[in-house]
């Protein structure tokens, strides 16, 4: 009975989410609306009354959805991406929308404006975002002093990166600065996701070779954490270099991957698109199938070693699912909420567990690397 009513539930809000709420959300500008939905966010999770309606109307629940990851318990596998809540201003309602974890950021050493706007893009037809903020955010030391002793309702990640301005021109810098991010978050949190893949910032991506990577570590191995470590990796690499950074992970205390971030190919066969900007990461639907090549082949390639964090183009439990067999531990998302609205988090945990029941499963980690192994 409460599944149906979730269920019905789900369809009427999402019906309401795509012929009404959208229309006008998408006449608007995109980074106009994120700022007007984080502070609708920040205001309900403010209150134990508006906390508990928002969960009554999105959060699924059931036992079948929960796992420990990395030490880690999570009541669900289905987490908010980094990039919406840049801050970290939103981790007293991310639970109540129904996620299971929430990881903020990314957060650099020093404050950073990012570019200029524009620097976010809907598009319409190909079910993606063209996201150019070059690591907007207060900096760590403002971030980590406000959420100092917090107690945080779902498990937390935090995403740190590089500034994005030419005091991180040099590699010395920039690895003093990941290391500045990461001591300031070292108690704050439940895991840690380093990342290597932004494509906007003024430096480019030079971690991604593997003696600068060996680097990094090194100096991150240094800083005392109990925390566990991810690598987030560009949806752009090839099968050669993810393969580099597998070997120099294995030398360092690294405990997974998150597959994908965001892709700079204007030659993807999903992009429905025309006249889109020549400049900015692109999300969505033109990511998901290298998001799922890159989790199997990591899979496959360490024969399961590692966590992995399934990220890019999920819209529905289907999507979530196939993540998760292709080796995904958890998952991640954001442009999929934005393009069905707030309750797909609901919907994709109900149909997770359907998808479950369906294949004889009684926990998440059984479906996990499936499609690489006999059940």
């Amino acid at each position: 009975m409460k599944d149906i009513f979730i269920r019905n539930r789900n369809i009427v809000i999402g019906f309401i989410y795509r012929t009404i709420l959208k229309r006008i959300f998408f006449a608007a500008d995109p980074e106009d609306v994120h700022d007007a939905m984080t502070q609708v966010g920040v205001f309900l999770g403010n209150y134990a009354i508006t906390r508990a309606l928002t969960k009554s109307l999105f959060a699924y629940a059931d036992p079948i959805l929960e796992q420990n990851v990395a030490g880690i318990r999570f009541a669900n596998p289905v987490g908010l991406a980094a990039g919406f809540d840049k801050d970290g201003v939103l981790t007293d309602i991310i639970g109540a929308v129904g996620f299971g974890f929430t990881e903020i950021g990314s957060i650099t050493g020093n404050a950073c404006k990012g570019n200029t706007r524009p620097r976010l893009w809907r598009m319409k037809k190909s079910k993606g975002l063209i996201v150019y903020y070059g690591l907007k955010n207060s900096g760590c030391a403002a971030i980590a002093h406000r959420l100092t002793q917090k107690q945080f309702r779902t498990p937390l990640g935090t995403s740190i990166a590089m500034t994005n301005d030419s005091t991180t021109a040099t590699q010395e810098a920039g690895i003093a600065d990941y290391a500045k991010a990461f001591s300031a978050f070292a108690t704050i949190g439940d895991y840690f996701t380093i990342n290597i893949s932004c494509p906007n910032t003024c430096m480019g991506e030079p971690f991604v070779e593997p003696g600068a990577l060996d680097a990094l570590l090194t100096r991150i191995d240094a800083i005392q954490t109990k925390k566990p470590i991810f690598l987030k990796l560009s949806a752009d690499l090839t099968d050669v270099q993810i393969d580099a950074i597998i070997v120099v992970a294995k030398q360092h205390r690294v405990h997974g991957f998150i597959c994908t971030n965001l892709t700079k190919n204007r030659e993807n066969k999903h992009i429905k698109d025309k006249n889109i900007p020549a400049y900015g990461g692109m999300s969505g639907k033109v990511v998901r199938d290298r998001s799922n090549i890159m989790i199997g082949h990591i899979y496959k390639k360490t024969n399961g070693a590692y966590c992995i964090i399934g990220c890019g183009g999920i819209f529905s439990a289907h999507d979530a699912y196939e993540k998760i067999k292709q080796g995904a531990s958890l998952v991640q998302l954001i442009t999929g909420m934005i393009f069905e609205g707030p309750q797909l988090i609901g919907e994709i945990n109900q149909g997770l567990k359907t998808l479950l029941m369906r294949d004889g499963l009684t926990t998440i980690t059984e479906a996990t690397g499936v499609n690489h192994r006999a059940i």
